[in-house]
């Protein structure tokens, strides 16, 4: 049953939930000890819109004073492999990481991350990973987007154990900083000689001026990814971009012994027809898209915090580090990511693979249709819709 109370802590929301099938502590009255918490980062207020992006992670947290998370109690990749009939290895070429701000303890968290579930290490001698400052200069640090990246980093390659991993460091979080890492972004694909992915878990509210700035995820070699947005039933931009693939957020569903039930749409998935960007020629002729807008999301991934993944992060935040558990769009947008990179078949660029997501959208062994939850005041329906897009992945083919 879920709780009302709504508190403040240290400029962050905390809406106290009850959790089921997580491992996190009980109570004496069966109730979990545990809440989800909004970051600062993934706030957005009036003066953000058009200027700075915002995070979408929310976190599953232990409420009781002095707890640190010291082992996985979310998902993890092997469980959501199962979900989603991935293979566990492969991979390939570069999936680019997009956030703002430095991450310093990235490299170490990802191979904490990768030695806990038996992931290929991924570090900067054995060429896998690398992090990149996009202004030249190292940026100041920011715990809240430290999160985002332990996050986008982990799950890019939870899905993708192969791939090289590319974490390119925004100067800030203002949008002009942040196409800027998007730029260099795509020259660390491209100069790799190869094809790749770029992921941003980032996004704001639309603004009128927003198409200005799709030429920033028009590049031949390169597919674009963004997070929908973690605010049922509204679009955040770049995921509303015609040349961006726009991931959405689902409920994984598991019995009392952890057995997979099904997959419904998160309350919390962004989606719905853009403000001001047209509908594009991939989405003609599909039922449930807006006639004349370009409709989100595309496709969707595990992103409730109820049913989210494990994270390790040892940078410090609000009290919070180690194993934590995140939820949020943006869990979606860099797992989906990886995803489309272990499908291997490297579209040259975002509308030529979203052209192929909608052409297979009703095989059902591509995909996975989505008929139940709600979004704001969306509702799942068989078919495309404004919570999951076209629905949830199986499988590597199709993509």
């Amino acid at each position: 049953m879920r709780t009302k109370a709504v508190v403040c802590v240290v400029a962050s929301l905390v809406f106290t939930l009850t959790v089921p099938n997580l491992g996190l502590s009980q109570s004496e009255n069966g109730q979990s000890h545990a809440a989800v918490l909004i970051p600062a980062t993934s706030m957005e207020f009036p003066e953000d819109i058009g200027l700075r992006a915002h995070t979408n992670h929310l976190i599953l947290f232990d409420t009781r004073p002095g707890f640190v998370g010291t082992s996985p109690s979310g998902e993890t990749p092997a469980s959501l492999r199962g979900v989603y009939n991935l293979p566990s290895s492969g991979g390939s070429g570069v999936i680019a990481i997009v956030d703002a701000f430095d991450y310093p303890t990235a490299e170490n968290d990802l191979n904490v991350f990768s030695t806990q579930f038996g992931l290929p290490p991924c570090t900067t001698a054995n060429g896998c990973f690398t992090k990149v400052y996009a202004s030249g200069t190292k940026p100041r640090k920011n715990c809240g987007w430290a999160q985002e990246a332990a996050l986008d980093i982990e799950w890019a390659h939870a899905m993708a154990p192969n791939a090289k991993i590319v974490l390119v460091e925004a100067a800030s979080n203002s949008f002009a900083n942040l196409f800027a890492a998007v730029d260099v972004a795509t020259q660390q694909i491209l100069t790799n000689g190869t094809r790749g992915e770029v992921s941003m878990s980032w996004g704001g509210s639309e603004f009128s001026s927003e198409a200005s700035n799709d030429s920033h995820f028009q590049n031949n070699g390169v597919v674009y990814f963004a997070a929908s947005g973690d605010t049922g039933g509204a679009n955040i931009y770049p995921s509303v971009s015609p040349s961006v693939v726009s991931a959405g957020g689902t409920s994984v569903n598991r019995d009392s012994n952890g057995n997979f039930v099904s997959e419904t749409g998160w309350s919390g998935s962004g989606g719905g027809p853009s403000k001001y960007e047209p509908k594009p020629a991939y989405q003609s002729g599909v039922s449930g898209t807006s006639a004349t807008q370009r409709s989100a999301p595309d496709f969707s991934f595990d992103a409730d915090p109820n049913t989210g993944v494990s994270v390790y992060d040892s940078t410090s935040c609000q009290g919070l580090s180690g194993w934590l558990v995140f939820g949020g769009t943006s869990v979606a947008s860099p797992s989906l990511a990886g995803i489309v990179n272990l499908a291997g078949s490297f579209s040259v660029s975002s509308t030529t693979e979203l052209t192929t997501i909608y052409a297979n959208r009703t095989n059902t062994s591509d995909f996975r249709d989505i008929v139940s939850g709600s979004a704001g005041s969306f509702s799942c329906a068989a078919g495309y819709d404004f919570v999951t897009g076209v629905g949830s992945d199986q499988g590597t083919s199709g993509k």
